[in-house]
């Protein structure tokens, strides 16, 4: 990552927050007369066609052969749990206020911490889980009506 200009997680992770906020703003707009699947679909194929020209640009494409099977599995598994999670994310936000989705789908924070420390063997600390717990009191607190 170092042929980045910015190699700093934080930086890219501030990134995916603000894009993230803006992807439940304009996705609310958008299915507003649109079937949310369809809008899923539109929304995968600009991903799609996004995340082309970026590897194109910068030259990262790689050879299918240099992944390992075990790595396709899990980035097939990934892709699974992302597309349902976008057709779960855009119905509830065809029927819902963007400002009551979004909090709980930030739950999914608390969630991979969870998951982390089950799964992964991951160790939070006692303030760790502290920010967990109030992350889940928030985002029930913010969508809340």
């Amino acid at each position: 990552m170092g042929a980045f200009p910015f190699a700093s997680w934080q930086i890219w992770a501030v990134g995916a927050a603000v894009f993230a906020a803006l992807t439940a703003i304009f996705a609310k707009v958008g299915v507003e007369n649109v079937n949310s699947d369809f809008a899923t679909f539109v929304r995968t194929i600009v991903i799609l066609v996004s995340l082309a020209f970026i590897l194109l640009a910068t030259g990262q494409f790689q050879s299918p052969g240099s992944v390992s099977a075990r790595s396709y599995v899990f980035l097939v598994l990934s892709g699974l749990a992302t597309g349902a999670s976008w057709v779960c994310y855009f119905r509830a936000l065809k029927i819902g206020q963007a400002a009551q989705v979004a909090p709980i789908d930030k739950l999914s924070v608390a969630l991979v911490a969870l998951f982390g420390a089950v799964f992964l063997g991951e160790s939070l600390t006692l303030p760790n889980w502290l920010g967990v717990a109030l992350i889940v009191v928030g985002a029930i607190l913010v969508a809340y009506r």
